[in-house]
Order: structure tokens, then C-alpha cells, then sequence
């Protein structure tokens, strides 16, 4: 579970950093550490998700 958790985290963790940085140049914010940031953020914030949707894969259930 943990090789599809990290290839999943490939994907999830791609999306969620270009959700934040899109976030934070809709807001106004273009200052490179507060871009910077907000794709850390989504860097970090993949991994429980990825975690949850490798789980939820692998057991054959859904997520809720």
C-alpha cells in the first residue's frame, strides 16, 4: 500500500499545489515565499490524502 500511496502522491500532491498557488495568485498575493508556501502546503496536505485514497483502494471500499 505504501508504493501506490506514493505514486498516488505524485498526482494528488501535483493537483493540490496548483489549487493552492492558483488560490494565492487569484487573492492577489504574488510575492514568491507566499507562492512558495502555498504549494508546500499541498505538498503536505497529499500525504494523509494519498494515505486515505491508497487505503480506500486497496480495502475496496469509499471514502467518506
Amino acid at each position: 500500500m505504501l508504493r501506490l500511496a506514493m505514486i498516488l502522491h505524485f498526482v494528488i500532491g501535483a493537483t493540490l499545489m496548483g489549487v493552492g498557488v492558483i488560490a494565492i495568485l487569484v487573492m492577489g498575493q504574488t510575492t514568491p515565499l507566499s507562492i512558495i508556501l502555498a504549494a508546500c502546503a499541498g505538498f503536505v496536505l497529499a500525504i494523509p490524502v494519498s494515505w486515505l485514497v491508497a487505503r480506500a483502494i486497496t480495502r475496496g471500499t469509499t471514502i467518506s
